[in-house]
């Protein structure tokens, strides 16, 4: 993508979309399962202004693009009550997968999109169609990164609240005690893929995983398109 206006109105919306709808979706499962935290605090709401976090929705999204650097993004997280749960090990884990699942399951309605709005032809990339096929492109993209990205089993990824409710009770709770580094190790795990003899590690970890996904929904875009 380069980095021209058109380009950003079409990534921009895309990401906050993605992001904020993976909240939700977590917030929606903990409901289900018991937790109505998310609902009290009236963020079950679609409304991106309720979720958006200005530094880690808009400022580092792009930051990461102005250097060049794969953009990614956090909306505020959705508050879960692990004891407001009815069964709360397996709860945190469904409400954690909940959101990468829902990710993938956009990246699935944009794909059956992208194959209708193919029918026939890719339309003029200069044409309302056109752009709005370029902004599902980028909507499958950034679905996708953002499903194995949180799947990542490090805190305080979605990944390691799966991780710790596999793992054996005592084991999983000195897992767990790591979530107290926070943000801090995510910064650093990140700098060390990008800087250094560790350069290229979280690519390697998870470039394969998306791109064999993104092989998958352009098949069935491609399908669709017929």
């Amino acid at each position: 993508m380069d980095g021209s206006p058109l380009n950003l109105l079409a990534l921009v919306p895309a990401l906050v979309f993605a992001i904020v709808f993976h909240e939700i979706a977590h917030g929606w499962t903990a409901l289900a399962l018991g937790d109505p935290t998310a609902k009290e605090q009236r963020r079950l709401s679609p409304n991106p202004l309720r979720h958006v976090d200005p530094f880690g929705t808009l400022i580092l999204p792009g930051l990461l693009k102005l250097a060049g650097a794969p953009v990614f993004g956090w909306a505020k997280p959705v508050p879960v009550v692990a004891q407001r749960l009815r069964n709360p090990r397996f709860g945190m884990m469904a409400v954690a997968a909940a959101g990468p699942l829902s990710n993938l399951l956009m990246a699935s309605i944009a794909a059956v999109a992208i194959g209708l709005l193919t029918r026939g032809g890719d339309p003029s990339a200069a044409s309302a169609t056109g752009f709005f096929l370029t902004a599902l492109i980028y909507f499958v993209q950034i679905n996708v990164f953002i499903a194995f990205f949180n799947l990542l089993p490090i805190p305080p990824f979605d990944g390691s609240h799966i991780v710790e409710g596999a793992l054996p009770r005592r084991w999983g709770e000195a897992y767990g005690r790591l979530r107290n580094l926070g943000m801090g190790l995510f910064f650093v795990l990140v700098a060390l893929s990008w800087y250094g003899p560790t350069s290229g590690w979280l690519g390697h970890v998870i470039g394969p995983p998306i791109g064999w996904m993104l092989e998958r929904f352009d098949g069935l875009a491609a399908w669709v398109a017929g």
